[in-house]
């Protein structure tokens, strides 16, 4: 059974003074007692000794007088006033034979063992015997005429010699047990004097351990020059360096939260089972959600099931083989916009603990829904300006035969053989010439665009488009409906306004395929809807079409969102709303999808964009007030 131990430093020195102390004591009492005890039994045999050869003088002298009272009273006297030290004392002759005792008891022969009588033969002078049970005793020779006439046996009484080692002892222990305690009394002043600061040590690092942010009770004061003040100079050393490196540690990770809240770019951090284990608001933002409702939630919860597929095998092929995972290319279909596509370009890597073992699995995450949206306008687009250019030599081409053509039909016509029917064939060719003509001049405006304002013709500039279109008009059997003010005229960039106009009207014919319709065209002056002290011109296109619904009107103005599949860019109403806005005009837009239950349960359909310009451009409009409307006029 292991003995118990104290658990402080002081308890420790004490105990150990204590004990100390008491082994000291019991080997000093051991050593004590037994010189003690030699020295008293030196004392006591010199005693007796000299007791006994003086107690035998005067007994000689008794005993040659026959002077038996006088020698009981010796023996008496001697045994009154020996300071209680003898016990009993008698007078005996050669054979033990008892003469005079003490005692009234001591009578008749001595029982003298073999070893006594040997000495007794040869007496010259007192001896001690030690008889059994450790009883001592001394005789010594009575001599008359120097003649052993007789032997004295005294008797020691050593219960006063025992008192006296017992006292010595007694106050041998009252030493020690002072000296004891004033050993623990220095001992606790030196314990204290150590463990003070060992204890303001413990209790300032016991804080630090419950708060490690709270250094306050550090540097600790050094008061000593010993081993713990040392101690306590490493430990505030110890604090002052944590402290330097953890100010620089703060300052980095400031840095790095810094560049991770604010990088324009998405980074998140996942788990073995593709949970997000942190992102930054970038990404938040990109996925138009919140930084919360990322954590703890798997990547299949936050991106498309196509793309979560090859995302999670991603992260475990770097969790399994510790390499990174590069220009990882994915898409998807949102579940909230079904039909419409996004795309991310990812890198992912792993991110490892001291021990080189993958923790978790970092990312970055870049949306390239746009950037693929715009490659492919781009690729329309250049096929677009390919065409116009196509188109534009075309038309040149084509102008140049039909000037000759258009010369020698007025030749023939001057004949005055003609009869009057082939007169009018002429006629109708120079009519058709004509038109061929002049849509092969509005071809060419259209890619020869003018880059300085002019101050055009509203309704010349709607009726020039209109001539692109007429083919189309014709095989659609659209209607068209003019509403023109006479000379309306509008400072502009007269090229911008036709590709607005054309956006506008082509749209327009779309919405009506495959026929047939009607298209209202209107040009008038007009004030501005927020401002009825501002002049303006007020174009608006109707058509019977399809209509909108909702959803497409709450997006129409944004680039590269089509419903034209196969034809379309997603850019024409984009640009066009640019065009409105740098002309400082606004859009309003009224639409009904056929089937919607509106305009008071009326079952057509149909869209009606109304533009206003002001005539003097300035800051009437902030022009990013783009408003659509559910019914049509």
């Amino acid at each position: 059974m292991a003995l118990p131990r104290p658990r402080t430093i002081r308890g420790q020195l004490i105990a150990s003074l204590v004990l100390f102390e008491l082994l000291v004591l019991a080997v000093f009492a051991v050593f004590l007692i037994r010189e003690q005890q030699k020295e008293l039994q030196q004392r006591v045999d010199q005693r007796l000794e000299y007791q006994s050869a003086l107690l035998a003088l005067q007994a000689a002298n008794l005993l040659a007088e026959n002077k038996t009272e006088a020698l009981q009273a010796l023996l008496i006297s001697m045994r009154e006033y020996s300071d209680a030290r003898v016990g009993s004392v008698q007078l005996t002759d050669l054979q033990g034979v008892t003469l005079v005792g003490t005692d009234a008891s001591m009578k008749g022969t001595l029982n003298l063992s073999p070893v006594e009588r040997n000495y007794l033969r040869e007496l010259s002078k007192p001896t001690l015997f030690t008889l059994k049970d450790s009883v001592r005793e001394i005789v010594a020779p009575v001599k008359i005429n120097g003649e052993v006439r007789a032997l004295v046996w005294i008797y020691p009484n050593e219960d006063a010699d025992k008192l006296q080692l017992h006292s010595l002892l007694r106050i041998t222990l009252i030493s020690a047990v002072i000296a004891i305690l004033g050993c623990t009394v220095l001992a606790t002043f030196m314990a204290r004097t150590i463990t003070r600061p060992l204890n303001a040590l413990i209790q300032a690092t016991r804080q630090v351990v419950r708060d490690p942010e709270d250094m306050s009770s550090f540097p600790l004061q050094v008061s000593a020059a010993n081993e713990a003040a040392d101690l306590t100079t490493a430990f505030n050393m110890m604090v002052t360096s944590i402290e330097e490196q953890r100010s620089g540690l703060n300052d980095t990770l400031a840095l790095l939260d810094s560049m991770l809240a604010n990088a324009p770019i998405g980074f998140a951090f996942f788990d073995r089972k593709f949970r997000f284990v942190r992102v930054n608001q970038f990404l938040a933002n990109m996925n138009h959600s919140t930084i919360s409702r990322h954590i703890s939630r798997t990547v299949s919860e936050i991106f498309p099931e196509s793309a979560a597929i090859a995302m999670q095998d991603a992260i475990d092929s770097v969790f399994e083989k510790g390499t990174a995972v590069q220009d990882l290319e994915l898409s998807g279909e949102l579940e909230s916009h079904p039909g419409r596509m996004r795309s991310w370009l990812m890198n992912i890597y792993p991110v490892r603990t001291s021990s080189n073992a993958v923790r978790w699995v970092g990312a970055v995450i870049v949306d390239t829904t746009q950037r693929r949206n715009s490659e492919d306008a781009l690729r329309k687009t250049e096929k677009l300006a390919a065409a116009g250019r196509l188109a534009a030599s075309i038309a040149h081409e084509i102008n140049n035969p039909l000037e000759a053509v258009t010369n020698l039909l007025y030749l023939i016509r001057l004949h005055d053989s003609l009869s009057p029917e082939t007169r009018h064939y002429v006629d109708l060719a120079q009519h058709e010439v004509a038109r061929v003509s002049e849509i092969t001049q509005q071809t060419l405006r259209f890619y020869r665009q003018s880059t300085l304002p002019i101050t055009a013709k509203v309704s010349e500039l709607m009726d020039s488009v209109l001539t692109l279109h007429q083919g189309r008009v014709t095989s659609l059997q659209i209607e068209v409906t003019r509403f023109y003010e006479p000379d309306v005229e509008l400072f502009c960039f007269a090229g911008e306004l036709r590709q607005l106009f054309a956006n506008l009207i082509g749209n327009s014919l779309d919405a009506m395929m495959p026929g047939p319709g009607r298209l209202a065209l209107s040009v008038q002056r007009s004030h501005s809807w927020h401002d009825p002290n501002v002049e303006g011109v007020r174009i608006s296109v109707a058509d019977t079409g399809s209509g909108m619904s909702e959803e497409v009107r709450s997006r129409i103005f944004e680039p590269f969102f089509t419903t034209k599949e196969a034809t379309g860019t997603g850019l024409g109403l984009w640009v066009s709303a640019e065009i409105v806005r740098k002309h400082h005009g606004t859009i309003h837009i009224r639409s009904r999808a056929a089937g919607d239950g509106q305009n008071n349960g009326a079952s057509s359909s149909g869209t009606i964009f109304m533009i206003f310009f002001p005539s003097v451009r300035g800051e009437e409009e902030p022009a990013e007030n783009l408003q659509a409307y559910s019914q049509r006029d």
